[in-house]
């Protein structure tokens, strides 16, 4: 079966998005850890957070993913910017013991003129800082769509940040369906093609998890504006092909679609209803 869930608000309690989660038909989902646009976060109720483990454990859920909050630039040109975005991903970090053997997953930033060397250069002096090797939580880099300075829309800067971390076996890639089309890699007619090069300058291994969005936008605008499944320029054809392919297919997928839960339901019906 598809391992599939939708972005989902814990404002009434861990527990409680994974009943909702369960209610729309997901076997997995995702989270901010925090307010999305601010900083503030939720004290942790331990047993709330035991109480979703087993409800994870007893339904077979793949692994969920918590999301960074919008607001962090780890790579900004501010001391005090790189240095909010610091603390915030260790505190996030720190909160994800909480919820072991999952994923935490954030934008790499926008380098705001300072270029895309130094940009990967603090990206990897903060996760350098940020990740132990004892912590039982993956840490994904998201695929970008390239917008003005923003840093991830090549494979290959992914791949040099990953490359110059000391612990690159706790770092993967979420791979977004709308920022790569965005970013101009072609996954409606070449999929194969994409997925190849992104193994010759990533590694296929790193692969961890995918966003399903379709996009508004057109392939290679660089504009990242999220479309509900089969009505953007992705379409259903192309996503039959994504949730099918036998590299992608047995990973989690997270939609992060314009929808109410109606509307998530009815998306993980259609995806599951277009794999085989």
């Amino acid at each position: 079966m598809l391992n599939i869930g939708c972005h989902l608000s814990p404002s009434k309690g861990l527990l409680a998005m994974g009943k909702t989660a369960l209610s729309i038909g997901a076997n997995t989902l995702q989270f901010f850890t925090r307010n999305p646009r601010g900083s503030k976060a939720k004290p942790i109720d331990p047993s709330d957070a035991a109480a979703l483990r087993k409800l994870i454990k007893d339904n077979d859920f793949a692994p969920i993913l918590a999301h960074g909050a919008y607001t962090l630039n780890p790579c900004a040109a501010d001391a005090y910017k790189r240095e909010f975005a610091l603390m915030t991903i260790k505190d996030d970090l720190e909160r994800m013991e909480y919820l072991p053997g999952n994923m935490y997953n954030f934008h790499p930033g926008s380098h705001v003129g300072q270029g895309v060397n130094t940009a990967i250069d603090l990206i990897a002096e903060l996760l350098n800082t940020v990740v132990s090797p004892k912590q039982n939580t993956l840490v994904l880099l998201e695929t970008m769509a390239g917008k003005g300075t923003e840093v991830g829309g090549r494979f290959e800067e992914l791949h040099e940040i990953i490359d110059s971390t000391a612990n690159p076996e706790l770092i993967g890639v979420c791979f977004d369906t709308c920022h790569v089309f965005d970013a101009g890699y072609d996954i409606v007619n070449d999929l194969d093609g994409v997925l190849t090069e992104f193994d010759n300058r990533i590694g296929l291994s790193k692969l961890k998890a995918i966003h399903i969005n379709d996009s508004m936008n057109t392939l290679g605008s660089h504009k990242d504006r999220h479309q509900k499944i089969g009505q953007g320029n992705i379409g259903l054809e192309a996503f039959s092909r994504i949730v099918n392919h036998p590299v992608l297919k047995n990973l989690p997928f997270y939609l992060e679609t314009p929808n109410e839960l109606d509307g998530y339901r009815k998306e993980i019906e259609i995806l599951r209803g277009l794999s085989k």
